[in-house]
């Protein structure tokens, strides 16, 4: 009697193991009143998960998906389907995270379904298809990130030298040698291999019904059985002084951006608190925020100047942040926009000053409170319509936050129980001014060394007349002391960054 009790005990533990290694994911926001649907389906994969050598693969697979044909239709076909419905879908790679989505208006839900099931069931992986995506990420870095965008330049070299030796290191998009060994063999083995029925998490948003959940569950199940693993999470070098990566460009404005690793995540009980200090500091696109106010708008050296405490996309493209980014090690970083280069050795200096001030001396309770009354409101901008909210959503299931499925309410929540203390004590547990690292796209690189180098004085000129307390604190400024080691200055050409 044990006996057959232990074996239906073991068979009903096995079983609903079985059960749960099998079921579905799911993100679901449904907005009743919502007359479209959005769809994001999370797949776990990322650039992370590119082989050494095949940089670029999980970008340009989630485009073969995206941006080419199907079995049954071709590209162009899948476009003249998509135009009278008024509907599109598209893909977002980052490090950790691929992210197929779409948003249809209800009226036109089966047939835009068919097609953004189609897509990520049944892609050609068609030659044509394969030979004009690679093209286009090539050229994207050789014309346009190389030549054409030198503050993304900037941020992206960032990135790969903050998180050098680690697979958040290279561009999502590849490198220029990597792109062009690229096969696409390569691609149907990275599809087959991580776009699997085990590895993916349904979302979706607006007027839907629960037929439509059971439907894409059922669909996207037909997917292949091949389980994948993901990298552990990125192992940082400790940053040791002042590092800089200068990239020699004939360029007649500095693009300057510079961090460190910061291990804070959305989960984590100071992250609310870390957020309050970087909205004063340098919320992206606000005038009002400290860096703007002293570079840009008391000098108007230039059209702005930000600050991050995470991962922050296409900045000269959007004004607020972009959900589905999310990372397990997540970066503190400044964006000075592009400064003459006559003035680029003052605005960093002034940068590093008021960033030591905060260290120093915390956030006064006036900044505290004004900081915080706007922040309130103006979190609701991060994400306004059912798409964001949706990809916000998937972030929290990402990061483990349990925010009852709303996480711009949450986060509000969390912000009316901060405290002056609370704000202060997590900057000085997380942000410090010693060990950074510096990405610079300039003109004369060797010149701006040896300035650098040497702790020469940056005075400023202006045009107009100015106010005596700006002259005053610019004769600060102007000597700040930097400290820079000549061995820890490295200097590239344009032409040579991102190229294996």
């Amino acid at each position: 009697m044990k006996t057959k009790l232990f074996i239906f005990i073991y068979l009903f533990i096995f079983l609903s193991q079985l059960i749960m290694a099998n079921k579905v994911e799911k993100v679901l926001f449904p907005v009743k009143d919502d007359p479209t649907v959005s769809f994001r389906v999370w797949f776990k994969v990322g650039s992370q998960n590119d082989p050494e050598g095949k940089e670029g693969l999980a970008y340009i697979t989630a485009k073969m998906i995206t941006e080419a044909s199907t079995r049954n239709n071709s590209y162009e076909k899948i476009l003249e389907k998509l135009y009278p419905i008024a509907s599109s879908y598209s893909e977002k790679v980052d490090k950790e995270m691929t992210v197929i989505y779409g948003r249809t208006h209800k009226d036109n839900l089966d047939e835009f379904y068919k097609l953004f099931v189609e897509a990520i069931l049944s892609p050609a992986f068609n030659e044509d298809d394969f030979k004009r995506i690679k093209t286009n990420a090539i050229n994207y870095i050789q014309n346009d990130l190389r030549y054409s965008n030198d503050e993304e330049l900037g941020k992206a070299a960032l990135y790969g030298f903050v998180f050098e030796g680690t697979p958040y290191s290279h561009l999502t998009n590849g490198t220029i040698e990597s792109l062009n060994n690229m096969t696409l063999d390569d691609v149907r083995g990275f599809y087959e291999r991580y776009y699997n029925r085990f590895n993916f998490v349904i979302g979706l948003g607006g007027g839907y019904d629960e037929k439509l959940v059971d439907r894409l569950e059922k669909d996207l199940s037909a997917l292949g059985d091949l389980r994948s693993q993901s990298p552990a999470k990125p192992n940082v070098q400790p940053i040791q002084g002042y590092n800089f990566l200068m990239i020699e460009k004939d360029a007649d404005a500095t693009a300057i951006s510079f961090g460190f690793p910061v291990n804070i995540l959305r989960n984590d009980e100071d992250f609310v608190a870390l957020w309050v200090f970087n909205s004063w500091f340098g919320e992206h696109r606000n005038q009002s925020s400290h860096l703007y106010q002293v570079i840009r708008e008391k000098r108007g050296l230039n059209y702005g100047d930000y600050s991050y405490i995470e991962t922050f996309l296409n900045g000269g493209q959007r004004n607020m942040p972009e959900p589905n980014n999310p990372r397990r090690q997540q970066i503190f970083e400044v964006w000075i926009r592009p400064v003459q280069n006559q003035h680029r050795h003052f605005a960093l200096r002034a940068a590093l000053r008021e960033l030591k001030k905060v260290v120093d001396n915390g956030m006064t309770n006036e900044d505290f409170e004004l900081t915080k009354k706007f922040l309130y409101s103006y979190c609701l901008n991060y994400a306004q319509t059912t798409m964001d909210k949706l990809g916000y959503q998937i972030d929290s299931k990402f990061y483990g936050v349990n925010d009852q499925g709303n996480y711009i309410h949450y986060f509000r929540n969390k912000l009316n129980l901060l405290k002056l203390e609370d704000v202060n004590r997590a900057i000085k547990k997380y942000i410090q001014y010693d060990n950074i690292k510096f990405a610079i796209v300039t003109k004369n690189a060797e010149e701006f060394k040896e300035e650098l180098v040497n702790n020469v004085p940056s005075p400023i000129t202006y045009t107009s007349e100015v106010d005596e307390s700006v002259l005053k604190e610019d004769s600060e400024i102007q000597v700040f002391p930097l400290n820079i080691d000549r061995e820890k200055i490295k200097i590239v050409k344009v032409d040579e960054m991102f190229q294996k």
